[in-house]
């Protein structure tokens, strides 16, 4: 089947070997990285200094707008059980965490059980205060805000149609597209998501939201809506742009308000926009401290409930967002699925948050790899990662 394909094609694309020895990220002094900072228009192709001073400086580079931390911070508390050592195995080899930290080009690592930290490590000159783009994470805290916003009432559910709220698209092969078909990458209309290719899609997408309105608009239908999934950044801007509709009010400042001071952020955070003043990037460009990144995962599990019991998302709303989709059963609202109920917030070039409700954990990185996709560093994530459960569950089984 064609979404079968256009997932399975994603997939190897992630996972795939690239063939030669990549050198690990290198170390930027933070007082230097002025010097370092490269050519925006060619963002997703940075060399490694460029990347390691740019995703930690976006609002130095990009326009974008503050998310505003509040004066009450969730603490982290360190865990009484660190984890200090830890091996895993992967092409024949017996590794350790800096071997992580350095072949999976990782500059923070962070793992909180029952609100603990039990690991924590930085490079690249990062350290806990250091922020660092989120790349496509911001797609699942857009879900995250669709949800609010159904809770809110400024929209009804997730199947009413997107033209509802963005008329700009009436006409166009979005007329019989729902907000939950573009929440789970199934408007079955035409797209190119292709990084590495300069005249895909992704890699053309005008600046500015009218363009990238003028561009979708154009777009021919290929399947229909709901059952073909096609992984689609433009479209995840398109669910941003429609929640500010909705609230009247841009995604920062609902952020701010609804998720970021509430649970408890421990620092501001940037994010970009179309342009000086413009919307926010749905798809793209949260720039937060790793300990935050873990926070948002905090969040999620809670199923969006703050400490004091007040529900910021409505009931149920991650348990449907983490459902299996009918054009993937990989993914559901803006989240990629995982065997056994663990679901994630994934960017390119290394961005996760991972979520294991069972076993009450988040581990979330800033990764800033040779490549957006593909390569060693994702296969270096995936047998750590396990590594670092298979650890958890021997010790909760008192192994």
């Amino acid at each position: 089947m064609t979404h079968r394909i256009a997932l399975a094609s994603l997939w190897t694309a992630l996972l795939a070997f690239a063939g030669a020895a990549q050198a690990e990220l290198p170390y930027v002094d933070p007082s230097e990285d002025a010097a370092h900072f490269g050519d925006p228009a060619r963002f997703l192709f940075w060399e490694p200094k460029q990347k390691v001073a740019g995703f930690r400086n976006l609002v130095s580079i990009f326009p974008a707008r503050r998310i505003e931390a509040g004066g009450t911070v969730l603490p982290l508390p360190d865990s009484e059980a660190p984890i200090t050592e830890l091996t895993y195995e992967l092409e024949g080899e017996s590794l350790g965490i800096d071997d992580y930290m350095a072949r999976g080009h990782v500059a923070g690592l962070i793992a909180v059980q029952d609100g603990e930290i039990l690991l924590e490590r930085y490079a690249a000159g990062n350290d806990a205060a250091s922020p660092w783009v989120s790349f496509s994470v911001a797609k699942s805290v857009v879900s995250m805000l669709a949800g609010a916003a159904i809770l809110d009432g400024y929209i009804a559910s997730v199947d009413e149609p997107v033209t509802a709220y963005l008329p700009r698209l009436k006409g166009s092969a979005y007329d019989d597209v729902t907000i939950g078909n573009l929440l789970q990458m199934a408007s079955g209309v035409q797209w190119n998501e292709d990084y590495a290719d300069p005249t895909s899609d992704v890699n053309t997408t005008p600046p500015t939201l009218v363009g990238m309105y003028g561009m979708l608009a154009g777009k021919e239908r290929v399947g229909a809506a709901g059952a073909l999934f096609n992984y689609n950044t433009a479209e995840t801007n398109l669910v941003g742009a429609l929640v500010r509709a909705a609230i009247g009010n841009n995604l920062a400042t609902y952020l701010t308000h609804r998720v970021w001071r509430p649970f408890g952020m421990e620092a501001d955070a940037h994010w970009m926009t179309h342009g000086p003043g413009g919307g926010e990037l749905g798809g793209c460009c949260i720039n937060a401290t790793l300990r935050d990144y873990a926070r948002i995962g905090l969040f999620a599990l809670a199923d969006g409930v703050l400490a004091d019991g007040t529900r910021v998302l409505p009931d149920g709303w991650m348990q449907a967002s983490t459902a299996r989709s009918k054009g993937s059963d990989q993914y559901g609202y803006l989240w990629w699925l995982w065997p056994e109920g663990q679901y994630r917030a994934l960017g390119i070039f290394g961005q996760t948050i991972a979520v294991y409700p069972e076993r009450n954990l988040v581990v979330a990185t800033h990764g800033a790899a040779p490549t957006a996709v593909g390569g060693l560093p994702p296969r270096h994530r995936e047998a750590f990662f396990a590594a670092l459960v298979a650890h958890l569950d021997a010790r909760a089984a008192g192994g």
